[in-house]
């Protein structure tokens, strides 16, 4: 009966040995993806501050491409539009014509 016992009980505990080592294996898995979410969440995090950055800055060029100055400078760089009361000076091309 003690032999019996003593067996029963070394049976127990390699059971519990190994589920023990088992859980421990799973914690450490378990650690290592906790750490690889961490460090996607801090990522993922990081490409969200920069797109709204980029959109406050995309909204900051609408409003200014909206306004009336820029219309105006726009009108003047590209089309050569000017204003009734301003007058236009226009630079000679002398070293051209001297020779």
């Amino acid at each position: 009966m003690m032999r019996q016992n003593k067996k029963t009980m070394i049976g127990i505990l390699i059971a519990v040995a190994a589920l023990m080592i088992a859980m421990m294996i799973m914690s450490v898995k378990l650690n290592t993806k906790l750490v690889q979410g961490s460090e996607q969440i801090s990522d993922l995090q990081a490409q969200q501050e920069a797109e709204e950055q980029r959109t406050d800055d995309i909204n900051a060029l609408r409003d200014e491409m909206q306004s009336d100055d820029y219309k105006e400078q726009v009108a003047k760089e590209k089309l050569g539009l000017i204003r009734d009361n301003e007058i236009i000076f226009k630079e000679s091309q002398s070293s051209s014509d001297d020779q």
